[in-house]
């Protein structure tokens, strides 16, 4: 939908098509799985620091202008985004009249608090996200466990990936990248334990076991257009990879994620 370095109409390419609000920082549709976020190089007078950490670590401050900044609105969406089902979209202002760049999407594992001054010169509280580039392949499984580890409970491997989704705070940016890896993990393990073995869009047995035993199925995320990044286990889905790539690329792939989504909530109800 957007390419990374590619340069857009924030009016008429992103909120034309999707809505959201059309100032500030933080745009949230209502109808649409997605968070837009819009950084600028402005703004350090007021306590914005954003900026990349690394090469897939991206600092991003809060929004409020006055006052200490708090988890509402916009900063709420963030820290909740994968609980939402909401993908974040990234973009750069490159100025007043101009377009805004797209850097790609990314998911928030990790926040910390920080200080700088408000637009009156007050010394406040800020909050940082910590936003992760995500870059996994389509169809990824988790990682094969041992036959001879003993295994989780479902219900222990439920409460995991549950808790694995919400955004904790943390100080070092440093560590967002392996509690994203982590989160998705512990999600996947649930996931694919919950179906077992079978595809809980089509109820058919998956097609074949791995080399350690292990019935092979995909992992899709229903409210996003790839497979990128954790999402909340509500939303999220094994099943074979056939099933798998005609929602991706089949005529009728909108329809069936659509049906799939209401069998998961019935699951989860379950």
């Amino acid at each position: 939908m957007f390419v990374i370095g590619r340069d857009y109409s924030r009016r008429a390419d992103i909120h034309a098509h999707f809505g959201g609000q059309t100032q500030g920082g933080i745009s949230t549709p209502a109808n649409d799985p997605f968070v837009f976020l819009f950084t600028g190089r402005t703004g350090g007078q007021y306590g914005y620091e954003d900026g990349w950490r690394d090469e897939d670590v991206f600092v991003y401050t809060g929004e409020g202008q006055v006052g200490d900044m708090e988890f509402r609105a916009g900063n709420r969406a963030i820290r909740d985004h994968a609980e939402n089902g909401k993908e974040l979209l990234l973009f750069e202002a490159l100025g007043k009249g101009r377009p805004v760049r797209f850097l790609g999407k990314f998911a928030c594992p990790t926040w910390e608090y920080g200080r700088g001054p408000d637009r009156e010169g007050r010394e406040r509280t800020t909050i940082r996200f910590h936003l992760v580039r995500t870059a996994l392949e389509a169809g990824e499984v988790v990682a094969e466990t041992s036959s001879s580890v003993e295994k989780p409970t479902l219900a222990e491997l439920r409460r995991r990936a549950f808790e694995a989704v919400k955004a904790t705070q943390s100080g070092a940016f440093k560590e967002a990248r392996q509690v994203l890896y982590e989160r998705s993990r512990a999600v996947r393990e649930y996931v694919l334990s919950r179906a077992n073995g079978c595809c809980e869009l089509t109820g058919e047995p998956a097609p074949f076991q791995t080399k350690s035993g292990e019935p092979y199925l995909e992992v899709h995320h229903t409210r996003r257009l790839s497979d990128d990044g954790p999402d909340d286990p509500r939303w999220v889905a094994a099943i074979t990879p056939t099933a798998h790539r005609e929602i991706h690329y089949g005529e009728n792939g909108d329809e069936l994620n659509r049906v799939l989504r209401e069998k998961l909530k019935s699951i989860e109800e379950q």
